[in-house]
């Protein structure tokens, strides 16, 4: 089995993916009319879909808003850099919400918010 993508479901795919671009500096694969956006992340993509798909699903759910607490789920980024990955997402708008610090088993970890209110982690490579 594999990990094909995670699909996070927003109020506004492309102010979504503009944010992914600006802060993390991910290209979209393709958008879809609006409603869906694949960008690339590597072998996994990330997905962003109209809310209103998972609606239509299984009737309502849980949004991360921005002003509320996160879900409990988070997106990661491995990067070369945490700090300068920290500081650019924060830039284009990522909310701060714990700054880079180096764990006991060596890897440098960061949190942000998105521009929906999802947490991000930003660090290096679990060695």
């Amino acid at each position: 089995m594999k990990l094909g993508y995670v699909i996070h479901y927003v109020p506004d795919v492309a102010a979504t993916s503009a944010f992914y671009k600006a802060a993390f500096g991910l290209e979209a694969r393709f958008i879809a009319d609006g409603e869906f956006a694949e960008l690339i992340t590597g072998e996994t993509a990330l997905g962003f879909a109209d809310e209103k798909f998972v609606e239509t699903m299984v009737g309502s759910f849980r949004p991360n808003l921005p002003d509320g607490p996160p879900a409990g789920i988070e997106i990661a980024f491995v990067v070369d850099d945490v700090e300068i990955a920290y500081r650019k997402a924060v830039l284009h708008g990522a909310a701060p919400i714990a700054p880079p610090v180096r764990k006991p088993w060596g890897q440098v970890v960061a949190y942000v918010r998105d521009n929906n209110g999802a947490l991000v982690e930003l660090c290096t490579k679990a060695r």
